[in-house]
């Protein structure tokens, strides 16, 4: 044997003792992630945030092979982790219905789903092809349980694609569909239809973007890469509310489509193969109805004396013009503190948030720490466990804990969400599930 060369035992000690070092690492590291994962599910449980807002992931700890393809493909940041070797949603109320979790799990453990055991969410009842118990009548995007902008996009492209195929009689007096709701559905859905060549009316009962336009200002948006018919490929990840309604306004310019904005849908009515739709603005008759509204339908509100006078609003527009003024919000969700978090940025006099809940379980924890770094200017101030009881031209009355306690104000902004348009529905028939938990 020549001198100076490892035995081939040395060679294997080499590579065992390396492997073993190797293996000690990753298990290491791995119980690092589990203990971190664990936490955070912890605090999102103390904390509320244990319940999703509408469409969100479902694990089968049976199928889970704990490969962790999931955690690592959702785009939103840490929603997912391994705790004990499988997949877990620990921030559920972040979570947007994305879907890439589901799309990367090789043996398809994850199924996504509507509503919880202990919170259900109204969904209307829909064929693959969009069209619901009303036939002629489809519903595509927020409406649909499809918040997240490219899926709605994608819906009302492919709801148009349905529609188009049907052989109804193409006749001069009606359009071959109506699209109501101007936010990224109907948008999507009326580029497909100019697209198709068929005769179409898109009505929005207030401005162009849909819901995304009731974000307060500099909202984060959270999207994916999506494909805008004649328009091409819209490469966002991370948007603001401004830059999106850009787009949105960039779409109209290039493709000349038409959406009519500030007209309101009062009712429609089948008949005779046909609809008869009632908007603010007239008559108009189509063959089919595409409704792509989101589901706030319209602001939620509180019933109170003084609700009706022009101080009162139901969003944040221009943070500046509450500028001095003392103002009360009304709402405990991602909505109202934001909104309050806006206001503090500028030298209002003061801000009251009120709030029946106990705590803010309905918004996400990154909202609420923004909230709790707002609180320290000294503006705001929260009432738990209140109600507002009368709005005067000066003042407002709150009642918290049986007391009644009156502020001076001048503004009031109810940021109380919105009431899915169940009246519509109902009167045209539209058969609505409660999901708790299921597809």
């Amino acid at each position: 044997m020549l001198q100076g060369l490892p035995t081939t035992g040395h060679h294997y000690a080499d590579y065992a003792l390396a492997l073993v070092a190797l293996w000690l690492v990753f298990g290491a590291y791995r119980m690092w992630r589990e203990r971190a994962a664990t936490n955070r599910l912890d605090r999102a449980t103390d904390a509320g945030d244990d319940e999703p807002p509408s469409l969100h992931p479902i694990i089968n700890a049976e199928k889970c092979v704990g490969c962790g393809a999931c955690t690592h493909a959702c785009p939103e940041g840490d929603i997912l982790g391994m705790i004990g070797g499988k997949a877990q949603l620990l921030e559920p109320s972040s979570c947007i219905g994305h879907g890439a979790c589901r799309a990367a799990c090789p043996v398809g453990a994850i199924d996504l789903v509507f509503g919880s055991a202990r919170r259900g969410v109204d969904i209307p009842v829909v064929s693959p092809q969009f069209e619901s118990n009303i036939p002629g009548l489809y519903i595509a995007g927020e409406l649909g349980g499809m918040g997240l902008v490219a899926n709605a996009i994608e819906q009302g492209k492919q709801a148009i694609d349905s529609i188009a195929r049907r052989n109804d009689a193409k006749t001069d007096d009606a359009y071959d569909v109506v699209i109501v709701g101007g936010g990224p559905a109907g948008i999507s859905a009326t580029l497909q239809a100019k697209h198709k060549g068929l005769r179409h009316l898109t009505l929005e009962q207030e401005q162009l973007g849909g819901t995304v336009a009731h974000y307060p200002r500099r909202k984060v948006v959270m999207t994916r890469h999506a494909v805008l018919p004649l328009y091409g490929k819209v490469r966002f990840k991370r948007v603001r509310k401004e830059r999106l309604l850009e787009l949105w306004h960039s779409v109209i310019a290039k493709t000349g489509i038409e959406i009519l904005q500030g007209v309101r849908v009062e009712r429609i009515t089948p008949t005779a193969g046909r609809f008869e739709i009632t908007t603010s603005a007239g008559p108009a008759t189509a063959t089919t109805v595409l409704l792509a509204t989101g589901r706030r339908g319209s602001p939620r509100k509180l019933g109170v004396p003084g609700e009706a006078l022009s101080k009162v609003v139901y969003r944040l527009d221009a943070p500046s013009q509450y500028r001095g003024q003392n103002v009360l919000i009304v709402g405990g969700g991602d909505s109202a503190l934001e909104t309050a978090i806006a206001l503090a940025r500028i030298p209002v006099k003061s801000i009251i948030l009120c709030h029946r809940g106990p705590a803010f379980d309905r918004a996400r924890s990154q909202t609420r720490q923004r909230f709790a770094a707002a609180q320290k200017s000294g503006t705001l101030q929260v009432l738990f466990g209140s109600y507002v009881r009368a709005i005067e031209p000066a003042r407002v009355a709150v009642e918290q804990d049986g007391v009644m306690r009156s502020f001076p104000n001048d503004a009031v902004i109810i940021c109380a969400g919105g009431v899915l348009p169940t009246l519509l529905l109902d009167d045209i028939g539209v058969s609505v599930e409660r999901k708790f938990g299921t597809a």
